[in-house]
């Protein structure tokens, strides 16, 4: 409380004038050299954290005021978050309030502060998780078609990783508890993205990446897959030798043109080597899950 916080406070409140029924700094110049100074703004009149709460608004910032009296109600309404006291506050106060602390204490808004942005963070984990699992299915089935005229993954394997996968994946997701890390965080603005440029190219990277295996085992299967002789049913692409009288070798080719076309499906079933890349885009989906849960380039993603 000092003769350069009043001069503050009188200049901020004489900056701020009504326009078309909407409050507004009318000398923003003067604004922005005083309110990066202020830490504490003391004998501050109602008009004063209003004043305070619309110009930093007005400069983007996210705001939260927090008040039990009367007089404190505009300025609760008018910041983005406000945090009335619920048992020294007056009713106006409350009712202008979004939160109400019901014990009186002020730690209470941290624990609000790092559980809404627990919430927000949990949902881009889920978004960044999901977003990745759809957008190698579609252009893993894209490029398969567009090659091969035939979709690597069938409609029910899709609705098993929806149904199974998705689902409890994003219920981890989505109830992981906070951590103190997230109070260091700056706060998020109005007109953010949920989905930030960090979050893209985790999603763009893991699904190249989990693209280039599903596509080169379409292609390449019959090379790396190895395959066990184990009955008549067994078909091999090559035969590496044999164990126990059992030959071994690669899996044999399961496109439509190999496959289907000469007549072995009636014979020897579902190819096992569509059953191989189904596989591994579900181990994908469980290395995707584990990436997901860090969002800001961090190295251990397993960390808790």
């Amino acid at each position: 409380d000092t003769a350069t916080t009043e001069i503050y406070t009188e200049q901020i409140v004489g900056s701020v004038r009504c326009v078309q029924e909407t409050d507004t700094i009318a000398n923003g110049e003067e604004f922005d050299k005083i309110y990066p100074k202020l830490d504490v703004l003391a004998r501050s009149r109602p008009e004063d954290k209003y004043a305070l709460v619309t110009g930093l608004m007005e400069r983007g910032h996210v705001v939260a005021v927090t008040g039990d009296g009367t007089n404190d109600a505009p300025a609760l309404k008018k910041a983005n978050v406000g945090f009335a006291m619920g048992i020294t506050g007056t009713s106006v106060a409350k009712e202008a309030a979004d939160i109400i602390l019901m014990d009186d204490n002020f730690t209470s808004i941290v624990k609000a502060v790092i559980w809404g942005r627990n919430i927000y963070a949990n949902i881009q984990k889920f978004l960044q998780f999901q977003l990745t699992v759809n957008v190698v299915a579609v252009v893993s089935i894209f490029l398969s078609a567009a090659a091969v005229k035939m979709a690597v993954l069938s409609a029910v394997q899709l609705l098993w990783v929806n149904l199974i996968m998705d689902t409890f994946g994003s219920l981890a997701l989505a109830t992981e508890p906070p951590s103190e890390t997230l109070l260091y965080e700056k706060p998020h603005g109005k007109n953010d993205y949920i989905i930030t440029r960090k979050m893209m190219k985790h999603i763009l990277l893991k699904a190249v990446f989990q693209i280039i295996i599903i596509i080169s085992l379409v292609f390449l299967g019959t090379y790396v897959i190895p395959e066990w002789k184990t009955s008549g049913n067994v078909l091999l692409s090559k035969t590496v030798g044999n164990s126990n009288g059992q030959d071994y070798g690669y899996v044999y080719s399961g496109l439509e043109h190999d496959y289907k076309d000469k007549g072995y499906l009636q014979t020897y079933g579902p190819p096992r080597h569509l059953t191989f890349i189904f596989n591994v885009f579900v181990w994908l989906q469980i290395f995707n899950f584990f990436c997901s849960r860090k969002i800001h380039d961090e190295k251990m993603f397993l960390k808790a």
